[in-house]
């Protein structure tokens, strides 16, 4: 995996980071705001609470993080009970991480 690639999970509505990549990619970010563009999910950075989004909660002492999201998951098809992997790679021009085809049936 390199610098600007991670993998995330997505199961019981929530958004999983393990805690390296949490260090690696989002130290010190309280919170991501979840997009989809057609069959993209894009996870963008939000450095306060305040801004929007969702929370990022520690969920282990490993420093495993979590941003529940069922709402944003179940409007875009994806049920409680399922769960997926997915590769997500870091895009400058949009400032956040796509995951391409997340979405694709």
């Amino acid at each position: 995996m390199n610098d600007a690639t991670l993998t995330v999970r997505v199961t019981r509505g929530g958004l999983h980071l393990s805690g390296e990549a949490y260090e690696r990619h989002f130290s010190g970010i309280s919170g991501i705001v979840l997009m989809r563009r057609e069959a993209d999910l894009l996870i963008l950075p939000a450095l306060l609470a305040q801004a929007g989004g969702y929370l990022l909660k520690r969920k282990n002492l490993a420093g495993d993080r979590v941003a529940h999201a069922p709402d944003f998951f179940r409007a875009n098809g994806i049920a409680d009970d399922d769960e997926r992997e997915l590769q997500v790679v870091w895009d400058s021009s949009q400032a956040g991480f796509i995951g391409r085809g997340a979405f694709a049936n």
